[in-house]
């Protein structure tokens, strides 16, 4: 592990990608800026590819100390070829799937994440969704864009659900965000179900002994919800996981919300389903691709919700994560006590 003593200067870090955080200007980078001399171009995807990353990290800071990415894929053949007084890179995010960490380990490069920063903002994205499939809000305001009325001035014709006595199945569902949403679902009167292998919650998990949540097995919750929401990481053993096979488990009046990753979703098959009609609705604020393929044909299916990745992108959960690369950037190269490392 790198260590504080070895800087005879103040730190320098790069945010390479730092308008996908800070997209509008409002982010306050004040306490990053006294901790280190901060380099960035305010820019979306600035780098792209292995030579562009090495290029730019050398044109811009090549004594850099931290290397700051946003869900940025750094190939590994970048590693070796950054500067060599590189001692930490600080992913802004939870998920790390996109550095390579054996590469920084070998390379003696810390990584740390941010595992705590978006819980609240992913769990209300799951919540919104829920309660707009509840009430079939999506399918009335298309018809008003295409001037259909017909709801206003006779029957209605959209499916209306109360969620009260509803299930809402949780994927993955022990971690922060998944008990986040727990418990919104369970004050506004819903059960909920969470998968396990083992069968059980761990241990002191604030729901262990709750009657109203169920440990299921996957395909059990699958079965039994009637909404079902993807809160496990992307790694090889989920990767493509919910396809076909898992998708005919549900209910056809069920809904899927995928607020995780996209990639955990087979979104070849997912399409296929939606053509026709296997389960009522899906909502994805992530995607296979992001953003998908202009021709894809997920862009026209009536029965899916797709939103541009955006629960992490209220201003509170923006600024609570820079705040928190600042807490980590500190805690490592002057208290010398690294947290959220995670190689």
């Amino acid at each position: 592990m790198a260590s504080a003593r070895l800087l005879t200067k103040r730190p320098v870090a790069l945010i390479l990608n730092a308008a996908r955080i800070n997209y509008d200007n409002q982010i306050n980078l004040n306490r990053l800026k006294q901790l280190c001399h901060v380099v960035h171009e305010n820019k979306v995807d600035i780098v792209c590819g292995s030579e562009n990353i090495i290029n730019t990290v050398h044109r811009m800071a090549p004594d850099l100390d931290i290397l700051i990415t946003k869900e940025m894929e750094v190939p590994k053949e970048v590693i070796p070829k950054l500067p060599t007084s590189l001692k930490l890179i600080c992913e802004a995010g939870t998920g790390y799937n996109n550095l390579p960490i054996q590469s920084c380990r070998d390379a003696s490069i810390d990584v740390c994440n941010i595992p705590l920063y978006s819980t609240e903002g992913v769990a209300h994205m799951v919540i919104t969704f829920m309660l707009n499939f509840s009430c079939s809000f999506v399918g009335q305001q298309r018809m008003l864009f295409n001037n259909d009325r017909s709801n206003f001035t006779g029957p209605f014709t959209l499916p209306l659900r109360e969620l009260k006595d509803k299930s809402i199945g949780l994927v993955g569902g022990s971690g922060n965000i998944g008990t986040c949403v727990a418990n919104i679902a369970l004050a506004l009167g819903m059960n909920v179900i969470i998968s396990s292998r083992s069968g059980k919650l761990p241990s002191g998990h604030m729901h262990e002994h709750n009657p109203r949540v169920q440990v299921k097995s996957l395909d059990d919750l699958l079965k039994d919800s009637d909404f079902v929401s993807i809160h496990c990481p992307l790694n090889e053993e989920t990767r493509g996981s919910i396809g076909r096979e898992k998708l005919q488990l549900m209910k056809p009046s069920a809904f899927l919300i995928n607020t995780a990753r996209g990639a955990i979703i087979n979104e070849k098959e997912l399409i296929e389903c939606m053509e026709q009609n296997l389960i009522a609705g899906c909502g994805l604020d992530v995607q296979e691709v992001e953003p998908p393929q202009m021709d894809s044909k997920i862009w026209d299916l009536s029965n899916v919700v797709l939103t541009p990745h955006i629960g992490w992108r209220s201003i509170e959960t923006r600024q609570r994560v820079m705040d928190m690369v600042s807490d980590n950037i500190e805690a490592y190269f002057v208290d010398e006590s690294p947290t959220n490392i995670v190689n």
